[in-house]
């Protein structure tokens, strides 16, 4: 097996002085995975080249792929990706996957964008105060996810109200209402964690319906899934994908 013409093309220009160690030690491995990367999966996806590399960079946090994230990192800014946007997927990152995944990757952020002279700290996006965040972030949820927080606050125990509100004040007036990326790519970096992470198919199921909200529609989140595919394993991918066919129907 060889490296097809379409593969290598499309590897260098994510990463055109590269050189592979991989590819001296494990030749058979590099041959498999980079026609099926960089080929075979591209065949069948519609995603503009600078969002691929977004949200491969969440999936590669959800799994904790510090490695391999930074490989992507330097991809991802060789093609057009901005500081700014990569910071804001990192950030964003902390309500789906927790802290203690997003400190090894603000670390090996910075370590990438010092290697490449990117000043830190990079430009803040944060459009609210603490006085506002709540609020702020409660209009945002409702429109990435209509009434649902409201309901929480009436419906959960007073003991358990409090999830609600963190739910408006910090997952959505801490991150969703920040600069730096719009509603659409929010929507699917978070599809793109949630999936990558397995195992939470409940808030699977309700960012698929936050995505249609904002715009992005089956062929797009089904061209998500087939980019991660790679990255994530057949498994998750096709966990995913039923989820996905549960809530938009092939006839819709």
């Amino acid at each position: 097996m060889a490296i097809s013409k379409t593969a290598q093309a499309n590897h260098k220009e994510l990463f055109p002085d590269l050189k592979s160690t991989l590819k001296v030690t494990d030749p058979e491995f590099i041959e498999i995975f980079d026609n099926f990367n960089f080929d075979e999966v591209l065949q069948h996806q519609n995603l503009d080249l600078k969002l691929r590399m977004k949200i491969t960079l969440a999936a590669l946090i959800a799994m904790q792929s510090v490695n391999e994230y930074q490989a992507m990192l330097n991809g991802a800014l060789n093609v057009g990706v901005t500081p700014v946007e990569v910071k804001e997927i990192v950030y964003q990152a902390t309500a789906y996957v927790g802290l203690g995944k997003v400190f090894d990757f603000l670390h090996a952020t910075n370590a990438v964008f010092t290697e490449r002279h990117i000043s830190l700290p990079i430009e803040g996006q944060s459009t609210t105060t603490p006085a506002t965040r709540y609020e702020k972030g409660l209009e945002t949820v409702r429109q990435f996810a209509g009434d649902a927080v409201d309901k929480m606050q009436e419906n959960l125990p007073e003991n358990e109200k409090h999830f609600a509100t963190f739910l408006a004040d910090n997952c959505f007036g801490d991150y969703y209402t920040r600069k730096g990326l719009d509603a659409k790519t929010r929507e699917l970096i978070t599809f793109a964690m949630l999936i990558s992470l397995g195992g939470a198919d409940p808030q699977v199921e309700g960012h698929i319906r936050n995505n249609v909200t904002v715009g992005n529609d089956k062929d797009t989140l089904l061209s998500t899934i087939t980019v991660l595919l790679p990255f994530i394993g057949y498994p998750r991918t096709l966990t995913a994908l039923n989820l996905l066919n549960e809530i938009i129907p092939e006839n819709n």
